[in-house]
């Protein structure tokens, strides 16, 4: 779908999510040959009539320059004339031509002398179908796959998945723990007031409207996602969330690992993710959730295996080294992380500082070796490389680092994506980036 339809769709998602009647138009996008009926019958199970509409917009942008104008004419064989008149408001006529006319037949004469019908061809299409429609017909650039065949069944293609183009493009939500109770143990977090820092002014240089929060427990990190969980997200095209604190190793099915509160209570990552599963935040369906997690994964130190001496001012002393990962405590508020009827992940992805049970090192000056990182290396690649080859060099050069090593990694449930059109000007970070070996520490 071209770049002004799209935005169309997007300026009017309110409206259409309140207005739309979904029902009349399943036989006539099948007509049209919008969807497939599988893709059809996916968009029904996405749950009531509001989010069946609201899933429709998105899956619209991703079928082609032939979508929106088809939409408009559905619109109006269904009797949904005033949606069909204020979406193409102000559109030029070539823009809006009847899709029909590209696939009704036509006739023309027999070699006996009768007329029968014909599928259209560049040869006798109508003279006032543009020249793009033909050539659409002719290449098929746009033809739907059969019916059940694997082409089919995808809702996005690898060039047009979740492209951002809302301001802002969704919420991000930074959860920074530094100071924690003396009941809990656990030691103060120097130097991620930097971290928070640095993710304040890239995702806002992204276009993400920023939400922080210092020194939570963990019953008060749990309302905070569940309020971001209860926004409407209709308007918007992704969901951040970066939690900094302590971390240690919990049971899992999906997604490893936990956070504590400052009260020392710990949630375990998987329930955190629930929370922007499909049934408990249907407005972020489609869309990508994702999760950015700088905390310990254990208590292991990895020494890495033999190689050439790192260059200079990057060692780090183990007597400068603490430990901050305890065993998991399992409560009231990570009971039900484990069940097996967590729903199936779609459009996640969860990034780790660290290795599952491997320590994640911190600089008390400078922040945390992954989040520095990441910050630079977004940067540089956001709108110009795939997020995973992000992460993967963010893993490369975090892992290049220090005596002990750390490696990043993720858990992806995404369809392969860029942040392009996002990055309109990039926000000087100021932050000094030296890193004096002795001020180092883990988490």
């Amino acid at each position: 779908m071209e770049g002004w339809a799209r935005a169309r769709l997007q300026r009017g998602r309110a409206r259409l999510v309140q207005e739309l009647r979904v029902d009349p138009l399943w036989d006539l996008l099948l007509r049209q040959q919008v969807f497939t009926r599988d893709m059809i019958e996916e968009i029904q199970q996405a749950g009531t009539r509001r989010d069946q509409a609201r899933q429709l917009v998105v899956d619209l942008q991703t079928r082609g320059k032939r979508a929106f104008p088809a939409f408009l004419w559905c619109l109006r064989e269904s009797g949904q004339d005033e949606l069909a008149a204020w979406l193409s408001e102000g559109l030029e006529q070539r823009e809006l031509l009847r899709p029909v006319d590209i696939i009704r037949p036509v006739e023309v004469p027999s070699p006996s002398g009768q007329s029968e019908p014909q599928a259209r061809t560049s040869e006798n299409l109508p003279s006032q179908v543009p020249a793009e429609n033909v050539k659409l017909q002719e290449g098929k650039q746009d033809a739907t796959p059969p019916q059940g065949s694997a082409e089919g069944r995808p809702r996005r293609n690898s060039e047009t998945a979740y492209l951002l183009r809302s301001d802002p493009c969704g919420y991000c939500l930074i959860i920074n723990n530094v100071n924690f109770s003396t009941a809990s143990g656990l030691q103060p977090r120097l130097g991620s007031d930097v971290d928070c820092a640095r993710l304040e002014r890239r995702f806002r240089a992204l276009h993400f409207e920023v939400l922080s929060r210092r020194d939570l427990a963990a019953q008060d990190i749990v309302r905070e996602l569940q309020n971001l969980a209860r926004r409407d997200h209709s308007l918007l095209d992704c969901c951040l969330v970066v939690l900094l604190s302590h971390g240690c190793q919990t049971s899992h099915i999906q997604f490893p690992g936990g956070i504590y509160g400052t009260d020392g209570r710990g949630l375990a990552v998987e329930k955190i993710v629930s929370y922007f599963n499909g049934t408990n935040c249907p407005s972020l369906r489609g869309k990508p959730k994702l999760f950015f997690i700088q905390a310990c994964g254990g208590e292991e130190k990895d020494p890495g295996f033999q190689v050439d001496t790192d260059p200079p001012g990057d060692h780090l002393h183990e007597n400068a080294s603490e430990s901050d990962a305890t065993p998991f405590q399992v409560g009231d508020l990570d009971q039900v992380d484990a069940m097996a009827s967590l729903p199936t992940p779609s459009d996640i992805l969860v990034s780790y500082s660290t290795f599952p049970g491997f320590v994640s090192w911190r600089s008390k000056l400078t922040g945390s070796w992954y989040v520095e990182t990441l910050d630079e290396v977004l940067e540089e690649y956001a709108g110009s490389e795939d997020l995973l080859d992000i992460l993967l060099r963010v893993a490369n050069t975090v892992s290049a680092k220090g005596t002990f090593k750390q490696m990043p990694g993720c858990f992806n449930f995404l369809q392969p994506w860029k942040l392009e059109g996002l990055v309109h000007t990039h926000t000087p970070l100021g932050i000094a980036v030296s890193s004096p070996a002795s001020h180092s520490e883990n988490c």
